[in-house]
């Protein structure tokens, strides 16, 4: 039997809003997904501990404050720094379209803006896994 996939979905920064996130958590959980949830406020530091800690496939970021340019890729660059490149990195929230080039290039792989479908999210995963 394949071991299921395992996601970190973290709430970096001073961010307190966390519906999207929970409601994320839930559906990749009812999708066969193992999943673990940092919690809000959140340092890039934090959430890379946990992912290596927890030895997750996906670390799966939630933003709404505006920061995503600074802690999304700080994230990104902490997980390479522990010489960690085979998880799926991935963010959403509230994120200007204008800001998802650089993102992706700072090595976070999709960006997930708000009206994304939960089993589009799911189904991106399961595609874009590293195993």
């Amino acid at each position: 039997m394949e071991k299921p996939i395992r996601v970190l979905v973290a709430k970096p920064g001073l961010d307190g809003h966390d519906r999207g996130a929970k409601v994320i958590a839930r559906s990749l959980r009812d999708a066969g997904m193992e999943v673990i949830y940092t919690g809000l406020r959140q340092t890039p530091e934090q959430i890379v501990s946990a992912a290596i800690q927890e030895d997750v496939d996906v670390v799966a970021m939630s933003i709404l404050s505006g920061a995503h340019n600074h802690l999304f890729p700080k994230v990104v660059n902490l997980l390479r720094e522990e010489g960690v490149d085979d998880m799926l990195i991935i963010g959403g929230g509230v994120i200007p379209e204008e800001d998802i080039p650089k993102l992706k290039e700072a090595g976070v792989e999709e960006i997930f803006t708000p009206g994304t479908s939960t089993s589009e999210v799911v189904e991106y995963i399961k595609g874009h896994l590293k195993r």
